[in-house]
């Protein structure tokens, strides 16, 4: 009756749970679906320009920092103008700084000599008439000391490469060349991708012509905020110093667009996000809390119903089993071994009983605690366990006795079986790292006979393990028949 009630209070609960979830979850709805549009403007949109703000400064802005170091490093300096016929210093100059930051290459060009080096040594020497080399002499004529630029160095890889460079001048500010380090744009495209699916947001990066410099690379991509009309009306309002936020219509859907001026890489950062994702998301948030409040739900009632039921076989188990060794208390063993004798005298198998106790095991507990006599019985049972078959029973009789029935076995099986408990038990490495002299047995063994009853057979196995005891233990006794 009390399991019932329990039961019923279970389920009392879950359902009055699974109500409250699901009202929680309406009025979190409604709640969120109106505000967020609000929420995007005031706090959604500016922190994640932020976050995105702090990911450029890990990724984008820490390289264009190292590749100013590089322009400013006297060694570097000292070298281009003094000792560039030891291209060896720089080689390995070069390769520290790759391998330091985790670039994908680190050059330098050195404008005396016009030699183009990088962490794997002299590549070339540059010259106007080549293709590839007219960056340099581009990058010459620029009024700033530095600029991005994405291009294709055929030397260095197949890929397209975000090159950041650096002017170097010497003291009198002459231009003695030109250093940075190279990233490969997969590995941006990778960056800008996981802001558009982590976010929901679209980034790129233009410059004060509205020219996009950087962004993720797609079937659709335009050059320039003109090549989208909507954009274009609002160029003025996005190439600002001070960040702002813009609200605008493109293909009958909202848009929200936030710019952000960095000031390290010359570029205006924008992020754009069209409000029907994040009506979209609410919507999704709404069926992915109620299923999760309703499968929590279902667990806790699960949970419960599993301690009702694990408790109740708990008390099972602690009213049939040793506490200790978990092997069967004298009790179920003897509710067991009659059930054996019975089959033996129906189907007139025979049936065996082995009663064994630990020697000197108050020694054990003298000399070493308690604590280390219950690991030593600890043990014995798992060797128990382990050897015995699964249609023999086991428990513990009391203290260090241990009995164990064994159906459908004769006296010779049976002192077989007794054999090889002993010699488990003694050469158990375990047992013997347990106690400093080796843990051993004294063994007592019955087999059943007409008219026996599981008291005539223990009183006869208690007279073999006396014997086993009196005669030297660690040793196997069988009982006396008469």
């Amino acid at each position: 009756m009390r399991i019932k009630n329990n039961f019923y209070i279970v389920i009392t609960i879950s359902v009055l749970m699974i109500a409250l979830s699901i009202s929680i979850s309406l009025i979190n709805f409604m709640v969120s679906l109106r505000s967020t549009e609000t929420d995007l403007k005031t706090r959604s949109l500016p922190l994640t320009v932020d976050n995105i703000y702090t990911e450029i400064q890990k990724h984008v802005i820490e390289p264009n920092l190292v590749a100013s170091m590089m322009a400013h490093d006297t060694f570097l300096k000292d070298w281009l103008i003094n000792d560039e016929q030891n291209r060896e210093k720089i080689t390995r100059y070069l390769e520290a700084i790759k391998n330091k930051y985790g670039m994908f290459v680190a050059f330098l060009v050195s404008e005396k000599t016009q030699s183009y080096y990088t962490q794997n040594g002299f590549l070339e020497h540059l010259s106007s008439s080549k293709p590839n080399n007219a960056w340099y002499f581009n990058f010459k004529k620029v009024q700033g000391d530095n600029e991005i630029n994405l291009d294709f160095n055929n030397n260095l890889d197949n890929s397209l490469i975000m090159f950041i460079n650096h002017k170097i001048y010497d003291n009198d500010y002459h231009l003695v060349g030109a250093t940075g380090i190279g990233l490969k744009i997969s590995y941006i495209n990778d960056m800008l991708k996981r802001f558009r699916q982590e976010y929901s947001f679209t980034v790129m990066f233009v410059n004060e012509e509205g020219q996009i410099i950087l962004s993720e690379r797609t079937e659709r991509k335009i050059q320039n905020l003109s090549d989208t009309p909507e954009l274009k009306n609002l160029s003025d309002q996005i190439i600002v110093k001070d960040s702002k936020i813009l609200e605008y219509q493109k293909n009958g859907e909202n848009y929200l667009l936030k710019t952000k001026y960095i000031p390290e890489l010359d570029l205006y950062l924008i992020v754009e996000a069209k409000l029907d994702d994040f009506t979209k998301n609410v919507h999704r948030t709404f069926y992915l809390n109620l299923a999760a409040s309703l499968l929590v739900t279902v667990i806790i009632t699960f949970i419960i119903l599993l301690m009702i039921r694990g408790y109740n076989k708990k008390l099972e188990f602690m009213a049939r089993n040793d506490t200790l060794t978990g092997l069967m208390n004298r009790n179920a063993f003897n509710d067991a071994f009659n059930e054996f004798l019975h089959l033996s005298k129906r189907n007139g198998d025979p049936l065996s009983l082995i009663f064994f106790d630990i020697d000197n095991f108050k020694t054990i507990n003298d000399t070493l605690g308690h604590q280390a006599g219950d690991n030593v019985l600890i043990r014995i049972a798992e060797l128990l366990k382990i050897r015995l078959r699964r249609t023999d029973i086991v428990g513990r009789w009391g203290g260090e006795e241990f009995i164990i029935g064994l159906i459908d076995t004769d006296q010779e099986n049976a002192e077989t079986i007794a054999e090889i408990l002993r010699k488990a038990f003694e050469e158990d490495t375990r047992l013997i790292h347990l106690s400093p002299s080796p843990v051993t047995a004294s063994f007592g063994i019955v087999t059943a006979r007409t008219g026996d009853t599981i008291e005539t057979l223990l009183t006869r196995a208690d007279s073999a393990l006396y014997r086993a005891k009196a005669m030297g233990k660690n040793r196997i006794e069988t009982a006396i028949e008469h």
